[in-house]
């Protein structure tokens, strides 16, 4: 099992740009259009080249993120998983 790390929480519009791949194939997978303010999680996951791209309003709680992420054999480490708790229970 890999471990996610939280690189970071951005609004759309400060995204570095070499994350804006990742978060425009997240949206045309989930069908939604990107607007500047749509806070966005970037997470590394450890042992690979990949970054999963989490738009934080799509997420009622930590297990829905966890569910997602057992699809790509990931698990969130436990400081990413308490700041990203702080985000979605806001």
């Amino acid at each position: 099992m890999f471990v996610a790390s939280l690189i970071g929480i951005f609004k759309f519009k400060e995204l570095p740009k070499n994350y804006g791949p990742f978060a425009q194939h997240k949206a045309k997978l989930e069908n939604r259009t990107i607007k500047d303010d749509d806070e966005i999680a970037i997470l590394n996951i450890a042992g690979t080249e990949s970054n999963h791209v989490l738009f934080l309003d799509s997420y009622k709680n930590i297990a829905e993120i966890n569910d997602e992420l057992k699809l790509l054999d990931a698990k969130i480490n436990f400081n990413t998983k308490k700041i990203l708790e702080g985000y979605i229970n806001e």
